[in-house]
């Protein structure tokens, strides 16, 4: 093994680079290939963030990976060259070691199309170039719900099944077969690998047909019959999905390891929840999240070797255990772990080791919103979680007898423990009425009127046409918009009956806490009313029969006194004396019953959390919540037919797919599964915001790098996709292509027959393989010859066809030889170029339906 020679060029424009191991070398692979795994081989992959948003994380990710056919020695030379490569970077990448069939959520998510095993290994032979081959025959197995992979496996019917997808790939013909059981998005997603394939490996030029019914594509069967033989009885029941459970994920338990002599000792320092000051920056630890991935952390003061030893450590801790041998390990150093690491620990603060900003990493609202700027900025209103200023229309119902009574204006903002409320807050962005409708629990309320607030917030989201974004809100953990709304005069009164205590018997007093500086940030609660409710940090209003006191803290600021002058007179009617901590009149104690401790030492300010925000898909397997994350994500992985969770830690947001609408029930039990199993111990009071395809408000889409708010109105369906392959290549078209294949089988035996030299025939225009053997010297490719129907006026030998003789053209009108399907073909370059606006090159890389559209309107269908 050669590992010690000069590591390749990493071109600093690119984000993603990879590369193969090859003879022990490191050998690039062109982009065009990305995506494609030769079973028999390592790869390295490397990504560099460009420019990295606030986000997104700004460390690389180095993976090496490990085909199930790999060699001892490929994987050796592919850990020597990741080891060097993470030197040259200076040690700060997140290295992963993946294994095919079992990659994490990071790999996969930078293959947004899916990705395709390959059997065997790429030979000398063979290079990677631009493909256009049609002298192919094979089966590929593809399943995956978010992340979808493609393996070459038998062309036979046993490897079919119901539960997954099968694409039976015959060069000019690409045929996908949906098990019964496979859902519209794994239909859908199938769909989306089998055009990248059309489009990367054929130019977009072979005919594709789906099989939804076999009883209804009786002809597509008889294609598929005539290349696997005639199937024997039923296709087998679909595979167990083996998922792992958000609730598996949740067990966690942190180690302290270091080698003893000859020995690796592996000591448990804690389970769940994880604290950061756990990691000493002298120690390495490894992280086992529930035996389904490994992390290994390494402190910025261990020992080179230390460092060295980390995936050798990994591999035997996983044995040790008795782990599959599969399993992911993540490696990530002091001060550039991962967001997924961080998220394991209770808290996670970047400021450790450095000096810390006393004011966390949160940013301030400024006194005076900006409304436009926080809606031409939505990564600004995210940050801030502020939909605007809070100046908007307010109206405000209490749920009684299990229906919803409004709330007088007057008394908007004064709320009770034991009861619920729907906000309803209706703004203008842009021009156009939003609307977000908050659901507000009182800590006391019982479950009946619980389950009222969801029934009445549905009757208002129908009443609405379901343009109604829904935030669930637990009261303490109110956001800062929905404080805004009331300006900071937000108060929580004790009881549920009534409001401010009217209906039933008021106390002799009532103490209330006073917290916050501004009107996005004041919140107001009635507590015990005794001396030890007091804190010496916060101002408190003590109302009795006779007088009202403010009580101002020692530890309090002049922000604060100037929030509680506001509050004060929203619930005492009689006037208010001001009290200085030590200061206090007998008659104040006497009202608390008498002295008693309290805190007095000043509260220290809260160390900001800077967790990066993450997206997952969610699905259930056996009512147990499964997610699969997308890392680096953007507009492009919400699909119509998702619910997606997107978690910023102080929000949770519930994204609603057009088609996924029925599972806003589901959506929003997931949301609370999810904070009851985070690994973290996240709080169950963590507000859930419920969001629907098109109706996104800027708090959500400014998480988004970018946004495209027309993006709904001009994406197609899974079903208009359909219609469109090929501007609906018929059936009869795509029988026409095989029945010139001539097939042959051997009948009875359920195998293929196979594929005749004059099948494999392709169009002259045709260049190399992606990955198809180099012409050896004094042969010929594979294969190979001269199409009949075109050869006569190939633009290869003519130069191309004027543009009068194709253009607006009907078929019976075009020179012999044309193909009325493909007439822009016969275009010279320059033509082409003049009119297409791109090279033939680029036009073939479009979607089939998009080249069908550019050929109506340019008079070339």
């Amino acid at each position: 093994m050669d590992a010690g020679k000069g590591l390749p060029a990493i071109k600093s424009h690119r984000e993603l680079h990879i590369w193969i191991i090859e003879n022990l070398k490191m050998v690039p692979v062109p982009e065009k290939a990305y995506g494609n795994f030769f079973e028999e081989h390592c790869y390295i992959i490397l990504h560099v963030p460009q420019g990295p948003k606030p986000t997104q994380a700004a460390s690389s990710d180095l993976h090496f990976w490990v085909g199930k056919e790999a060699g001892a020695e490929a994987q050796g030379a592919a850990g020597a060259f990741v080891q060097r490569l993470q030197e040259a970077l200076g040690g700060q990448a997140v290295q992963h070691r993946e294994a095919q069939g079992h990659e994490s959520h990071c790999f996969l998510s930078y293959f947004r199309k899916g990705i395709i095993y390959r059997k065997g290994g790429l030979a000398s032979d063979l290079k990677h170039v631009e493909t256009n081959v049609f002298n192919i025959q094979r089966l590929l197995h593809i399943r995956g719900r978010k992340h979808v992979s493609a393996t070459e496996v038998e062309l036979s019917w046993n490897s079919f099944n119901k539960g997954d997808i099968f694409l039976l790939d015959l060069g000019r013909v690409m045929i996908q077969w949906n098990g019964p059981k496979t859902s519209i998005s794994e239909k859908s997603r199938g769909l989306t690998l089998t055009r990248s394939l059309q489009e990367r490996e054929r130019g977009g030029r072979a005919r594709i047909g789906v099989v939804h019914d076999e009883a209804e594509a009786t002809d597509l069967m008889q294609i598929m019959e005539a290349v696997l033989g005639c199937r024997a009885g039923s296709v087998r029941a679909a595979m167990p999905n083996k998922s792992i459970t958000q609730l598996q994920k949740a067990n966690v338990r942190l180690y302290h390891v270091y080698e003893k002599g000859e020995d690796l000792v592996v000591q448990e320092l804690a389970t769940r929840p994880l604290t950061q000051d756990l990691l000493q920056e002298e120690d390495c630890c490894i992280l086992d999240q529930g035996g389904f991935k490994i992390y290994v952390w390494q402190g910025r003061k261990s020992s080179p070797q230390d460092k060295k030893a980390a995936f050798t450590w990994a591999a035997g801790f996983i044995r040790a255990k008795g782990y599959p041998t599969y399993t992911n390990v993540e490696v990530v150093n002091d001060g550039a772990e991962s967001a997924a690491f961080q998220q394991l620990f209770r808290t996670w603060s970047t400021q450790r080791g450095k000096s810390k900003n006393p004011g966390g990493t949160n940013k301030l609202i400024p006194a005076k919103l900006d409304v436009g700027l926080l809606h031409s900025q939505p990564e600004l209103a995210a940050q801030l979680r502020m939909l605007d200023d809070g100046s908007g229309k307010v109206e405000v119902w209490c749920i009684q007898d299990l229906c919803r009574q409004p709330v007088d204006p007057k008394h908007h903002g004064q709320l009770c423990t034991g009861n619920c409320y729907l906000v309803l807050y209706t703004y203008l962005k842009l021009g156009r009425v939003q609307y977000i409708l908050y659901l507000w629990q009182g800590h006391q309320a019982p479950a009946d009127e619980i389950k009222a607030l969801n029934c009445n917030a549905e009757e208002l989201d129908a009443m609405y046409c379901g343009a109604l974004v829904q935030e669930h809100v637990t009261m303490g953990s109110e956001p800062p918009h929905f404080l805004a709304i009331f300006q900071g005069q937000l108060v929580v009164f004790q009881g549920s009956t009534g409001h401010k205590g009217e209906g039933q018997p008021a106390p002799a007093a009532r103490l209330f806490h006073v917290q916050g500086t501004d009107s996005h940030n004041t919140r107001t609660m009635e507590v015990a009313a005794r001396a030890s409710s007091l804190n010496s940090s916060d101002i408190f209003l003590l109302v009795t029969a006779s007088v009202s006191y403010l009580w101002f803290g020692k530890g309090c600021n002049g922000d604060q006194r100037e929030m509680a002058r506001v509050v004060a007179p929203a619930i005492s009617g009689k006037s208010v004396e001001t009290v200085l901590e030590g200061q206090e009149p007998s008659h104040f104690w006497v009202a608390l019953g008498g002295r008693a401790p309290y805190p007095s030492s000043k509260r220290l300010p809260e160390e900001g959390c800077s967790h990066q925000p993450r997206l997952f898909e969610c699905s259930s397997q056996m009512g147990c919540l499964v997610l699969t994350e997308v890392v680096f994500f953007s507009q492009e992985d919400l699909d119509k037919y998702d619910v997606m969770l997107l978690d910023t830690w102080q929000e949770i947001f519930l994204w609603l797919g057009e088609a996924a609408s029925e599972r806003k029930t589901a959506a929003v039990a997931w949301g609370r599964e999810y904070l009851e199993t985070h690994p973290a111990g996240r709080s169950p009071a963590t507000p859930l915001v419920l969001v629907k395809q098109g109706h996104e408000p800027p708090t959500f889409t400014g998480w988004f790098s970018t946004w495209d708010p027309y993006k709904w109105m001009n994406q197609q369906s899974h079903e208009e996709a359909d219609a469109s392959l090929g501007a609906a290549p018929a059936v009869s078209e795509l029988t026409a292509e095989v029945n010139n294949l001539q097939l042959s089988r051997r009948p009875g035996d359920g195998r293929a027959g196979p594929l005749t030299r004059q099948a494999l025939q392709d169009s002259p225009d045709s260049s190399e393989s992606e990955l198809a053997p180099r012409p050896k010297a004094g042969g010929s490719h594979t294969d190979t010859g001269t199409s009949p129907d075109i050869s006569s006026t190939s633009p290869s030998s003519s130069g191309g066809l004027s543009r009068e003789l194709l253009q607006h053209q009907a078929a019976e009108d075009l020179p012999e030889g044309v193909d009325p399907a493909r007439k822009e073909f016969y275009l010279s370059d320059s033509d082409f170029q003049d009119i297409f606006g791109r090279s033939k090159e680029e036009f073939y890389s479009m979607a089939t339906w998009k080249q069908q559209q550019e050929k109506k309107r340019l008079g070339f269908f």
